[in-house]
């Protein structure tokens, strides 16, 4: 019987990883760890256990055999948490993922890391670029980025799936992208500082499609980016979005400052509560330039560009909007 223990299975990637690998049924077992039980029903033929990665994995799981470690556990949320936070998580949980896998003679292991490990990235960047991170969290996931490859150096035919996605979206998830589309259709979105920003994007169903793609490669190591093969500048974004869902009111460009100060204003009068955020507000500004050129060269089938991921969420998730 083939098993797959998927840590952080109660967060988006996680959850929706194993209800992908549900419906194919590539796997026997499908078991679900986490600190806290998902929201929504489990997928048909899949197991929750509690597990906190930040512990030694093994005394939590029991007596499992996983021919696959999917490890999707951390802390990543930026801004929302101090700074030792990401490396009092990140770090302990990949030494006790890669321990785990260790004691049960586990050889694959897919780990998602992030487009963070690349440090600020205004030019086109591939993963052929220095990685150069800057933040608590970028520099957090780089370093267990290394555990893992440590792990995967140390025994013989043990594979080692690196994922570096931009910022996913999609159905049921609150992030980044739904907050511009509900802003652009209520009319109070504003460019902050220029039209002309990249940013780096992924479609959930594109990036569950890449881990399929990736783990029917043949290589024993290897690191990967996920965006979607052309990302649109925020000007293109607005302007897709608009015509989904049939807006044509006028988008205002605001000065960076401006928009910081108001943020900081909106944190003091709603004493801290509001997603709106200086440090988010400036993270929005900021351009990331990402190529996902392993998959481009490896032949991968992109099947959602920015349109096309739209449509498919309205039909899966209308209510979202």
């Amino acid at each position: 019987m083939t098993t797959c223990v998927i840590l952080g299975g109660a967060g988006y990637i996680g959850f929706r990883w194993a209800c992908r690998l549900a419906a194919t049924g590539r796997f026997d077992a499908i078991i679900l760890a986490d600190r806290k039980p998902p929201t929504l029903p489990l997928p048909k033929g899949a197991e929750f256990r509690i597990c906190d990665v930040r512990q030694p994995i093994a005394p939590q799981l029991g007596e499992l055999k996983p021919d696959w470690i999917f490890n999707f556990a951390a802390v990543h949320r930026e801004p929302g948490h101090e700074r030792e936070e990401y490396f009092d998580t990140n770090l302990p949980g990949a030494r006790h993922v890669c321990e785990y896998a260790e004691q049960t003679g586990c050889t694959n292991i897919l780990f998602t890391s992030s487009i963070a490990t690349y440090g600020p990235t205004p030019r086109a960047t591939s993963e052929s670029s220095p990685l150069h991170p800057v933040s608590a969290y970028g520099i957090s996931k780089l370093s267990a980025e290394l555990i893992h490859e440590i792990w995967q150096r140390a025994g013989a035919g043990r594979r080692l799936l690196v994922c570096r996605p931009g910022v996913i979206y999609g159905p049921g998830d609150p992030g980044n992208i739904l907050r511009m589309i509900r802003a652009v259709n209520r009319g109070y979105f504003l460019f902050p500082a220029s039209k002309r920003l990249r940013k780096s994007y992924g479609y959930i169903e594109g990036l569950l499609d890449s881990f399929e793609f990736v783990m029917g490669r043949p290589e024993s190591r290897l690191a990967y980016n996920y965006v979607e093969r052309e990302t649109l500048e925020l000007g293109d974004l607005v302007r897709v979005v608009k015509q989904e869902f049939g807006k044509s009111g006028p988008t205002l460009t605001i000065p960076l400052p401006l928009l910081v100060a108001a943020a900081s204003a909106v944190q003091v009068l709603t004493g801290g509560r509001s997603s709106v955020h200086p440090a988010r507000v400036r993270k929005v500004a900021t351009s990331t330039h990402i190529v996902p050129q392993f998959l481009i060269n490896s032949g991968f089938e992109f099947r959602y560009d920015f349109p096309a991921s739209l449509k498919h969420w309205r039909r899966e998730s209308p209510g979202d909007f």
